[in-house]
């Protein structure tokens, strides 16, 4: 991480926003709201509600919403109760890194119907926030974590991160925590307790283990389903994991927690107490650093690169793509370069893009295509040194000829776009909807079918303002039509409150409306009826006012090329041939059929032919 890194915190409203700065460039973006505050790290004491042999997994009453996940592999080997926890017997894992507690998670081939019972009570702890419609992941292995280390209780295990390089280094501190671990548990070291006094660690030791000695007591005797163990709320774990040595300072908006970050400081960081700083701007705070700015932008489909190029950004249910586009990046050698230079930059910038966006789980990103493999391998080198600033764990697929990377990147919270939006209410988050000439059409093909049930001589049609302009205008004269057809009188009413797609059909002296047909689709609502047909491309669609809109459309309407006015006037051509001495086909089919009935005898005409007699 940079020196010129920044924590920039604003904590005077409702929510709390932390931003990472990182030269100069928003590298992190947490946010969490008072009235929605994140679950992830508590510790609940919960109650087995359906154990699952076909998925291995059992699902948790904690006293949540929705039940908590629980897979096998985060089940300890033996049901015990809470107080054999502690004593642990898992092996010590081999591996030494910040990932220790999963490597050390051994269930022994177990399944989970021999682990876990309906109706059993098991402490677990939340390792992934509830998302969309799935409810929260949770673990038996607890690891509770400090400054320096981090407890875990339940594995016997000392990991040491893999960013500290100095043998001596590691050897020091694996003796210091194995000095102090209570027998059966374990500890990861950080990357920060590299060269910290012994005096320090071991505070830290104390602090955790008297913390986990706590909340087995409140578990011993607390209800089921009950929260035991609270994590810190989102201002004191970004001072906690993020305000490092390579962090410049920390600057905060709010006296209250301003005081507060002083206090946790005083007692856990106090080298650090000189590095916090009062923001006194005029502006909010994230608008006097540039940050507001790029949140908005990170919210943006489209992101646009230094170059001219861009990228575009599609969250989905099941995966995200990112797309690479050259836009105005036009280069200067050869396509090739141009295309590198392109990919190239998009590498940075869809690395920090999932960072601030915090962006998970299955991830496509379609480079423009390479010719060359080492320009590939370039690309595929790039976007993978990008990624190694990211806190998630990602794993990346070399860059295919087709110039698609496939990667995950662990989810442990919404996204940026989850947490700040919510579905558009105009078209249902689908990101589209009918045009208003599709839904006039729709409407006239529904008086056709069910015109005749509205009792009366005069049909009212409510529709939205938009689609009522159509049939007032442009389609006047199909209204009029069906008018004709249906014997009947259409009275058109806009109602501003419909959406564009929605319309009713009914008598004026009833107010209540007929029942759309099956072929109308069922109405918006109906999700399983069926509206879902090819999709046509639409023509581009100007802006302006309706009347401009339609007056513009009608103008090109008039001076294009219209194949039925072409065969018309061709057919015209042929005709005036045809009298001015041509013969054509038809013409001679005509006089073959004149000369059979002069050569027929005419019984009105005494002893001849049809013919006049000279």
């Amino acid at each position: 991480m940079p020196h010129s890194s920044l924590l920039v915190i604003n904590a005077d409203g409702p929510e709390t926003r932390v931003a990472l700065v990182q030269d100069g460039y928003l590298g992190e973006l947490y946010i969490e709201r008072k009235r929605e505050r994140g679950i992830a790290g508590n510790i609940y004491k919960g109650r087995v509600e359906r154990v699952l042999p076909g998925m291995q997994a059992a699902f948790v009453n904690i006293g949540l919403e929705k039940s908590a996940y629980l897979h096998v592999s985060d089940v300890r080997g033996t049901p015990d109760d809470l107080k054999r926890l502690l004593a642990g017997d898992s092996k010590p894992a081999e591996d030494e890194d910040e990932d220790a507690a999963d490597a050390a998670r051994a269930g022994g081939g177990a399944r989970i119907e021999d682990l876990l019972k309906e109706g059993q009570e098991v402490i677990v702890q939340v390792t992934k926030e509830p998302i969309s419609t799935k409810g929260a992941r949770t673990t038996r292995y607890i690891s509770l974590p400090g400054r320096h280390l981090v407890f875990m209780p339940t594995v016997e295990h000392i990991g040491i991160s893999r960013r500290i390089a100095s043998d001596k280094e590691r050897r020091r501190l694996r003796e210091i925590v194995e000095s102090m671990r209570p027998a059966g548990s374990g500890f990861i070291v950080r990357t920060v307790a590299e060269n910290v006094s012994e005096r320090e660690l071991k505070s830290d030791m104390e602090f955790l283990i008297k913390l986990w000695n706590e909340v087995v007591r409140r578990a011993t005797g607390g209800r089921c389903p009950s929260l035991i163990y609270n994590d810190l709320d989102l201002l004191l774990r970004t001072v906690r994991d993020l305000f490092t040595a390579d962090v410049e300072k920390l600057i905060i908006d709010s006296r209250s927690e301003y005081d507060r970050v002083k206090k946790f400081i005083a007692a856990f960081m106090p080298d650090f107490a000189g590095h916090i700083e009062m923001y006194d701007g005029n502006d909010p705070i994230f608008d006097g650093y540039g940050i507001e700015m790029e949140i908005d932008r990170a919210l943006e489909r489209k992101v646009w690169l230094k170059s001219g190029g861009y990228l575009i950004v599609d969250e989905m249910e099941a995966l995200t793509a990112v797309d690479v586009n050259t836009g105005r990046f036009v280069g200067k050698k050869s396509l090739e370069d141009t295309i590198t230079k392109t990919n190239l930059e998009a590498a940075q910038e869809v690395a920090e893009q999932l960072r601030i966006r915090s962006i998970g789980g299955m991830i496509v990103v379609d480079f423009i295509d390479m010719d060359r493999p080492h320009n590939r391998d370039k690309v595929t080198r790039a976007f993978n040194e990008h990624l190694r600033r990211d806190r998630s764990k990602a794993a990346v697929t070399r860059i295919s000829e087709l110039g698609l990377i496939e990667m995950t990147r662990k989810r442990t919270r919404e996204s940026l776009l989850h947490t700040l939006t919510e579905p558009c209410t105009a078209c249902e988050g689908k990101g589209y909807t009918k045009s208003r000439r599709t839904v006039t059409y729709e409407l006239l093909r529904e008086l056709r079918r069910q015109g005749d049930l509205v009792e009366g001589d005069t049909v009212m049609v409510e529709v939205h303002p938009d689609v009522a302009q159509v049939l007032a205008t442009t389609d006047r004269a199909f209204l009029e039509e069906m008018e004709k057809r249906l014997q009947k009188r259409i009275v058109v009413k806009a109602r501003g409150s419909f959406h564009v797609e929605d319309f009713e059909i009914r008598s004026p002296h009833d107010k209540t409306p007929i029942e759309k047909s099956e072929m109308a689709g069922a109405g918006r609502d109906d999700k399983d009826g069926p509206r879902e047909g090819k999709r046509r491309r639409r023509r581009r669609r100007h802006l302006g006012p309706p009347a401009e809109v339609e007056a513009a459309l009608a103008e090109e309407e008039a001076s294009a090329v219209d194949p039925e006015s072409l065969a018309d006037a061709e057919a015209e051509r042929n005709g005036a041939r045809d009298m001015n001495g041509g013969e054509s086909a038809d013409s001679a089919e005509a006089g073959a059929s004149d000369d059979r009935r002069d050569a027929t005898p005419n019984p009105d005409v005494p002893g001849g032919s049809g013919g006049t007699s000279t």
